[in-house]
């Protein structure tokens, strides 16, 4: 009998599932924006109950397992059933009022040491809440919400948080924390986690013996998706800019995180600019309709720093940065331009800064993700980084199908 494979993304702007066959084909896919805020729980339990139960029957009776993936670094605090206590603090959020303690804790891993990292959001959580919580990564809560078990974390996903890949443990220093309770039972990508709750089955109408699958963050994702070879880099134009390589083995670098992807080490970094900070003034539409009016070889030397938010991460670690958008030309498209320009050199940036730790520049970049189907955009970043650009239309839904499939039963 057919059997069908699942993969689940929560992104900052909404969710999307992929369905695949055993032979990888894609088989549907759909997306689902949030009801509300990309913080709440609320929002995620919404979007997946809707792509779930909107399935056609024969996917949903046959759908064998499923992945989900979600923002790294977005972390929630809950009680010990599951339940939030309010909303998840998000990736791009500093978290800079426990900074003496979090120092102390870090233990000279300056990743850790960031008020970016999830490590400095538990302990913000902890000190809202208390020591008797959960703290659970975005996909890690998903995870647990659809088989009502909430023990588990995959481990790329819990980097941030101080997850040694490499040893496969939480640093020593952990066990003195007051709050070592609130960690979880940490798992590889592919493992399984058992059975789909029954009660959400039956709600759902899916498949009762459905298997879940640990998942793994949005970018690594992407990474297993876009089918990147080992000279060759990919970049994710989502709402902020991922840029991801293979490598030997794991490196330490402030702002770069090394994960393992099928028994393969891959390195990268996330900044804080990205497509995010174009919703801010344009619709897709507008986008679309002024892209057409750009000439990507013309420079328009207004120099942007398109963050989203203050602060960045990667290829610069400075969480007092400030966007600098201004002044803004009287002409929408150039005003464009100039944002895509600044994009485009924050990724060149940041693959300088990878080739300088890891020794080699990618050959060719792929490109995943919503900004990759702009043109124009693509056009400017062949120039800007003097490099072949190629795009990928598989979703990071679909990697996480992918991990579905090839997870051992």
């Amino acid at each position: 009998m057919s059997q069908y494979f699942g993969g689940l993304d929560f992104g900052s702007s909404g969710a999307r599932i992929s369905i695949i066959s055993n032979t990888k084909d894609l088989i549907y896919a759909k997306s689902s924006k949030y009801e509300f805020s990309f913080q709440s729980p609320k929002s995620w339990i919404n979007s997946c109950e809707s792509l779930l139960y909107n399935l056609p029957t024969e996917l949903k009776t046959k759908l064998s397992r499923i992945s989900i993936s979600g923002t790294s670094g977005t972390l929630l605090a809950c009680q010990s059933n599951g339940m939030p206590l309010g909303d998840s603090i998000p990736y791009n959020q500093i978290c800079n009022k426990q900074i003496e303690k979090l120092v102390v804790i870090a233990n000279n891993d300056e990743n850790l040491k960031s008020p970016f990292s999830s490590l400095s959001k538990a302990l913000t959580l902890v000190d809202k809440y208390g020591t008797d919580i959960i703290l659970r990564h975005q996909s890690d809560w998903i995870s647990g919400w659809i088989l009502n078990n909430w023990k588990y974390g995959e481990e790329g996903n819990n980097i941030k948080l101080g997850w040694n890949i490499s040893k496969r443990s939480w640093p020593e220093n952990f066990e003195s924390i007051g709050w070592r309770n609130c960690l979880p039972i940490i798992v590889k990508s592919g493992s399984l986690l058992g059975k789909i709750n029954q009660s959400l089955a039956s709600k759902l109408k899916v498949n009762k013996n459905l298997l879940i699958v640990a998942g793994t963050t949005d970018s690594n994702a992407s990474f297993i998706a876009a089918g990147v070879n080992t000279d060759e880099g990919l970049t994710v134009l989502g709402t902020t800019l991922v840029l991801k390589k293979n490598i030997k083995k794991p490196i330490k670098h402030v702002g770069i995180t090394s994960h393992r992807i099928n028994d393969q080490w891959i390195c990268g970094g996330s900044s804080n600019a990205g497509c995010g900070v174009l919703s801010k003034f344009f619709s897709d539409m507008q986008i679309e309709e002024l892209s057409k009016q750009i000439n990507p070889h013309i420079k328009t030397n207004l120099n942007f720093i398109p963050l989203n938010c203050k602060g960045e991460r990667f290829p610069t670690n400075n969480p007092l940065m400030e966007p600098l958008l201004k002044p803004r030309p009287v002409s929408d498209a150039l005003f464009l331009q100039g944002i895509l320009e600044g994009l485009a050199a924050i990724e060149l940036k940041g693959w300088k800064k990878l080739e300088k730790i890891t020794g080699s520049y990618p050959k060719r970049i792929i490109t995943i993700g919503g900004g990759a189907k702009n043109s124009q955009w693509r056009a400017i970043r062949r120039r800007i980084l003097n490099i072949p650009i190629t795009s990928s239309n598989k979703s990071t839904s679909y990697g996480s199908a992918l991990i579905a499939l090839s997870s051992k039963k």
